[in-house]
């Protein structure tokens, strides 16, 4: 924190209530926005791709090449090894709030969602849970990120009785919301002991606005572009009120994810002030960057839902059944494809170092 009496804007979004999580594993960006106050970190496929195909990386890519191991034992390792760093970047804070705060979570594999490869239903459930004990193990402030998808949601309450702090990610609705927070609830109450019970609901915003634009053109003005932020505040108030009075020493949070504006004529700050003041924001390294240069002082509009009548225009006209299914499908095509390509670009180094 500056020192200075007037804060910053990230440290006034901070003071108001908001919690920061850096949505990057770049070892560089960490180090950066952890001195801009951000108390966590979250990875998926894409971060990791994009980061080993910066040829940072290759010495230790060609390491693991040289050692044997396969495509797939390389992009796991590579993942294992920039999400671990980050830990250590944070895990001051998961100390310092007694495992409340201070995580960073590893994404399961997208691939078991692939419509090209996926295995059957229980199978993608079987290895959903083993995965996330696995990939858990040995790991205090490391979150395991698991997608609100039919064999995601199933495996949840197994994980959750096994210990494992979770992360549900690509929740788009209330739907998969209630779906995902009572199974980890079932399988918070078969534990002997609640003290490290931690989960967080990660709530796509963005992309929801952008579906609205194609597929709702009938929306109002003041409606178009607010539904992504009246759907996310709905879903908060619906994890606050079920969680008040349960009296858990951890706070089962939302996540404000997608927070990057998608549209060049959105301030940049768009989805940023709208969740102030509670919970979690997933910022992309860009975005924090751009809030920086706005000086704005940030309070508290988390509780602060659109106006009546644009809430009943949204519910009139967005099918969220259509919405879900839709962004769903991109969802785990967003995250299947940077996977294959990882295997790629993997798989090119071999095929270099063979030649060499």
């Amino acid at each position: 924190m500056s020192s200075e009496s007037t804060p910053s804007p990230l440290e006034s979004l901070i003071q108001c209530g908001t919690r920061l999580w850096l949505d990057s594993i770049d070892p560089d960006l960490v180090a950066e926005n952890r001195t801009l106050g951000a108390t966590g970190a979250t990875s998926n496929p894409i971060i990791v791709a994009d980061l080993l195909a910066s040829g940072r990386f290759d010495e230790q890519l060609d390491a693991l090449v040289a050692a044997g191991k396969s495509n797939e034992e390389i992009a796991w390792a590579m993942t294992d090894q920039l999400v671990r760093g980050a830990q250590q970047v944070f895990k001051p804070v998961w100390d310092g709030t007694s495992g409340d705060d201070g995580y960073v979570s590893f994404e399961l594999d997208p691939l078991l969602e692939d419509p090209d490869s996926a295995p059957p239903h229980v199978e993608r459930v079987a290895a959903y849970i083993a995965g996330g004990k696995q990939w858990n193990a040995g790991h205090s402030n490391r979150m395991i990120k698991v997608p609100a998808t039919p064999a995601g949601l199933e495996a949840l309450e197994e994980l959750s009785a096994a210990g494992v702090p979770l992360n549900v990610t690509l929740i788009f609705t209330m739907r998969q919301y209630e779906a995902a927070r009572e199974a980890v609830w079932r399988g918070a109450q078969r534990r002997d002991s609640l003290a490290k019970f931690k989960s967080v609901y990660s709530i796509f915003v963005s992309r929801i606005d952008v579906y609205t634009e194609k597929h709702v053109p009938q929306l109002s003005d003041a409606a178009q572009g607010e539904v992504g932020i009246a759907n996310a505040k709905r879903i908060w108030q619906a994890n606050d009120q079920f969680w008040n009075d349960k009296n858990l020493p951890l706070r089962q949070e939302i996540v404000f994810a997608s927070t990057g504006t998608k549209k060049a004529s959105d301030p940049a700050d768009k989805y940023v002030s709208a969740f102030a003041g509670s919970d979690i924001e997933t910022n992309p390294p860009a975005t924090n960057a751009a809030v920086q240069q706005l000086g704005k002082t940030y309070a508290r509009q988390v509780d602060q839902l659109p106006v009546a009548s644009t809430l009943a225009e949204i519910d009139e006209h967005v099918n969220f059944q259509h919405l879900e299914q839709t962004l769903m499908d991109e969802g785990i095509k967003k995250f299947a494809d940077p996977q294959k390509k990882l295997l790629a670009l993997i798989d090119d180094l071999r095929a270099v170092r063979a030649q060499g």
